[in-house]
Formats: structure tokens, C-alpha cells, sequence
């Protein structure tokens, strides 16, 4: 009778995070959706405005906010990932913090002081993010990928001519 009661109970712990999942998306998309039409407005905006330095920290500032809606984005994707395979999906999760710290480093205006801690920091983070990446990736391929053949191209051709018969020339 416990073990019935335990997987009733499974059941419904996992409508609620599905159901959670779906209600996080939901706001998520509306944030995505109001935050693009602020930043296309506020474009807009300042693209008529001839004071605004395009070269400087108004193309920072486009890019911060681009980026900072980019990574929504793959959270969101993340959110859809989860409730397309029931699991979280550690590939996206990685780029997705991967794309957050390279943020921090491209919006850094110029000319700010950098304290070489921090930079340090984000070094270290983006290089531990890539290897971890990378280290993901590879369990992939080679999951997809396995090696049960040979790998030279003829297959059950011997690759080495015959032995010469004939005690040829």
C-alpha cells in the first residue's frame, strides 16, 4: 500500500513542477514579448536622437539589452526543454550561463576601472563554463556515435594488397 501511496504522491509532485514549468513560460514569453517592444521603441527613440553616441556607451547599452533578452530567451528555451523531455537539459543550461557571463564582460564599458579580481573572476568562470560545455558535448558524441567498426573505409576489404604469388619482380 505505501508503495502506491509514494507514486500517487510522485504523480502529483510532477503535474505540479510540469504545470509550474508551463505557468513560468507563460510569463516568461509576456516578458520577452513586452521587453522586445521597449527595446524596439527605445531604438527607435534614440535613433532619431543625434546626441545619442552610437559608438560609445549607446551601442553598450543596445547590446546589454539585446543580450539581457537573448539569455531570456534561452531560459525560456530551457523551460520548453524541460517540459519536452522531462529533464533539464544541462547543454542548454550551460550556454545559456556561458552567454550570461560573457555579457558581463562585453557591456563593460570602457575606460571603467577594472578591478583585475573580478576580471579574474569572470576568466575563470568563462573558462570553467566552456570546458564543462565542451566536456557535455563530447559525452554526446560519443554516446551517438559509438566506435564498433573499424574505421578505415573498406568494409571487409583488407586494406593491404595480397602477398605476391608468383615471387614476382
Amino acid at each position: 500500500m505505501a508503495v502506491s501511496g509514494d507514486q500517487a504522491f510522485l504523480r502529483a509532485v510532477t503535474r505540479f513542477e510540469r504545470g509550474l514549468a508551463k505557468v513560468l513560460s507563460l510569463a516568461l514569453t509576456l516578458v520577452l514579448v513586452v521587453s522586445t517592444v521597449q527595446l524596439l521603441l527605445s531604438l527607435g527613440v534614440d535613433l532619431l536622437d543625434l546626441q545619442v553616441n552610437w559608438a560609445g556607451e549607446g551601442l553598450i547599452s543596445l547590446l546589454d539589452q539585446i543580450l539581457v533578452i537573448l539569455i531570456a530567451l534561452e531560459v525560456l528555451q530551457n523551460l520548453t526543454a524541460y517540459l519536452r523531455e522531462h529533464a533539464v537539459q544541462i547543454e542548454l543550461v550551460l550556454v545559456t550561463a556561458l552567454t550570461a557571463v560573457a555579457r558581463k564582460v562585453i557591456v563593460m564599458p570602457p575606460g571603467m576601472h577594472k578591478d583585475p579580481g573580478q576580471l579574474m573572476a569572470l576568466a575563470v568562470a568563462v573558462l570553467a563554463l566552456a570546458v564543462a560545455y565542451w566536456l557535455v558535448r563530447q559525452s554526446h558524441v560519443s554516446r551517438l556515435h559509438p566506435r564498433t567498426e573499424p574505421t578505415t573505409g573498406s568494409q571487409g576489404l583488407d586494406p593491404l594488397p595480397p602477398p605476391d604469388a608468383g615471387g614476382g619482380a
